[in-house]
């Protein structure tokens, strides 16, 4: 305390009294502001604004994570003009890094794409190069990829087709790209082909998630014509693009161009990776995949072995092992041998957890062989069980319990079970219209339905599903697609039953010319529709159409030689049945007392 008060008296004078500051003469520069550092030399000058966006513009170049790139990014931002070609380039940089590292919600990578997109839209088309074309194609890109995230896939679309014109008239010519020679008016050099493939890549899981899987074919196949531009030819990442495009074809049941394509695949791991590698595995596997659906069983099988020879000789396991063992039983129930495919099936089963997955794709091939076998009861009890397991997996897995629902409900149309099938069906569709990815089942599934309520007499209510089916196929598959000519004539024959003979006649017309292109006029499910416009030609009392038409039909049937005896045989009846007609038809015209022949029921 005493301290306290010494120490305040000595400071209460200087307090009162302020120590007076001298006068400055007119010579005497005036005292400099206080430096930082107490320095003799003179301040640094303050550097220009380019040189401070220069400095920024390299901070961010030379930025490598996330943290780093975040904060150079705020930094370059607040230096340049916000119309600055540099801030887009910057823009377009921060948001691919942050979509490659899944680093932030593709709402802000969209931002980020959109702020570019409005600068480099704005240079004037007098002064943009190349290479501002490419930055616009790459900045649509990332905001047709950000906009897929958001399931925008509209919005999608038309950025990445935006990006791809742009792109076009860049690619080389295929004889330019395949000499490896560069544009000339390229003045950077730039390869834009790697762009291209990504922008394209994108498209075909765009256009697959809309439901347009012809689409999204073409685009595949143009991905890989520019991969074989730019990969090597010995290239492990080309055989693998030639397996993504063969399973791609195998997943829409186009089993013929899937089979050269993984042929390729298999061709080429085998040379550059030897014939017990794993990716020679996974080639084998799709394979017997592919062959199973061209119904080649004995060679399905013979694939498939080999293929689960090399994972086990290299020791992979899980359930990349466990599905070829399924598959495996697949193809040995389709060539007969049930109790082999059982035994398997069975050794399958200890491996998996009781809830699993895997264990109820285990007990729905239980389940097929039992239906081959005719064994009603024990089929019905392993669909149950099947069921049961997918119905708790509803809402991790919808799409592959869909999926399965469809092959569970074939099983049930096997043991004659139609209503639990159409219940299961009307399931599987309600689960599929919740994701937008799976456009291209609902057409299949509906038309599944609209068949089996056909089949049971419920023609009015199979209408509806069928008209549906047709329009989803068309625009999922194309309007020549064979399933779409299926469809057709399902609901011709709806229409028939329905007395509606007119209508059934434009459905048959339609079916005809579907199968006409996508089977060839000489298959036996061509031939059929064709028969079908005959029969509803006569119900509508067009016997000059009718008989036309049933000529083909016979025309048609003596082509395939002796193993279609009965069916000319019976074509042939039916002519002359049909001629018949038309004779009486013609000689009531002419008789006024005529009577009215009785209408046989087709």
């Amino acid at each position: 305390m005493a301290l306290r008060r010494a120490v305040s008296l000595l400071l209460r004078p200087r307090l009162r009294a302020p120590v007076p500051i001298p006068a400055l003469s007119k010579t005497q520069n005036p005292l400099l502001p206080p430096r930082r550092h107490f320095s003799p030399l003179p301040p640094p000058p303050v550097p220009a604004a380019s040189a401070v966006a220069e400095e920024a513009e390299e901070a961010f170049e030379a930025a490598k994570g996330t943290k780093d790139l975040l904060s150079a990014f705020s930094r370059l931002e607040a230096v340049l003009p916000p119309s600055d070609k540099r801030l887009a380039l910057a823009c377009l940089k921060l948001g691919q890094h942050l979509e490659a590292s899944g680093a932030a919600d593709p709402s802000r990578v969209l931002s980020l794409a959109l702020r570019s997109l409005g600068i480099l839209e704005a240079t004037p088309n007098s002064t943009a190069s190349h290479s501002d074309a490419v930055s616009l194609a790459m900045a649509l890109h990332l905001a047709g990829s950000a906009s897929f995230d958001l399931s925008r896939f509209h919005d999608a679309l038309s950025f990445l087709s935006r990006s791809l014109r742009l792109l076009s008239p860049l690619l080389p010519s295929k004889d330019g790209a395949a000499s490896g020679e560069e544009r000339d008016d390229d003045a950077e050099g730039f390869d834009v082909r790697p762009v291209a493939h990504a922008v394209r890549l994108q498209l075909a899981n765009v256009k697959t998630a809309l439901g347009r899987r012809e689409e999204a074919l073409a685009d595949m196949r143009a991905c890989l014509d520019l991969k074989e531009s730019i990969l090597p030819p010995g290239s492990r990442e080309l055989g693998a693009a030639y397996r993504d495009l063969a399973e791609a074809y195998a997943t829409v049941l186009d089993f013929k161009e899937a089979l050269p394509l993984c042929q390729k695949a298999l061709e080429l791991h085998e040379s550059t990776l030897g014939k017990n590698s794993v990716e020679v595995a996974h080639d084998r596997r799709l394979l017997g995949v592919i062959y199973t659906g061209l119904e080649q069983h004995e060679q399905a099988l013979q694939q498939n072995e080999m293929s689960q020879k090399v994972m086990k000789s290299w020791g992979v396991a899980g359930d990349e092992l466990l599905h070829a063992e399924i598959d495996g039983a697949n193809i040995k129930i389709a060539l007969g041998k049930f109790d082999e495919a059982v035994t398997v099936l069975r050794n399958v089963s200890k491996q998996v957890e009781k809830d699993s997955e895997m264990r109820a794709l285990v007990f729905i091939s239980m389940a097929k062989a039992l239906a081959n076998q005719e064994k009603a009861r024990d089929t019905k009890r392993c669909l149950e069980i099947a069921c049961d397991i997918l119905e708790k997996k509803e809402l991790a897995a919808p799409d592959k319990v869909a999926e399965a629902y469809v092959e569970i409900s074939s099983l049930y149309e096997m043991v004659n079970e139609f209503d639990k099938a159409i219940s299961l069906l009307k399931r599987s569709l309600g689960m599929l219209e919740r994701i937008p990815q799976a456009q291209h089942m609902e057409g299949n599934v509906a038309a599944r339905i609209g068949w089996l309520l056909l089949l049971t007499g419920k023609v009015s209510e199979a209408v509806p599903y069928l008209e549906d089916a047709v329009e989803r196929m068309k625009d999922s598959f194309g309007p020549k697609h064979y399933g779409v000519g299926y469809v057709y004539n399902n609901l011709g024959a709806a229409y028939m039953e329905m007395d509606r003979p007119q209508s059934a006649a434009q459905m048959f017309a339609l079916a005809k010319e579907v199968m006409d292109v996508s089977l060839g006029p000489h298959h036996s499910d061509t031939i059929e529709a064709c028969q079908s416009l005959a029969n509803a030609y006569k119900a509508m009392g067009s016997y000059a159409l009718a008989m036309e038409f049933q000529k083909r039909v016979v025309d048609s049937w003596r082509n395939h030689g002796p193993s279609a005896r009965d069916e000319l045989k019976e074509a042939i009846r039916l002519y002359e049945q049909i001629k018949i007609k038309a004779l009486a038809f013609l000689s009531s015209e002419n008789s006024a007392i005529a009577l009215p022949e009785p209408q046989e029921k087709e």
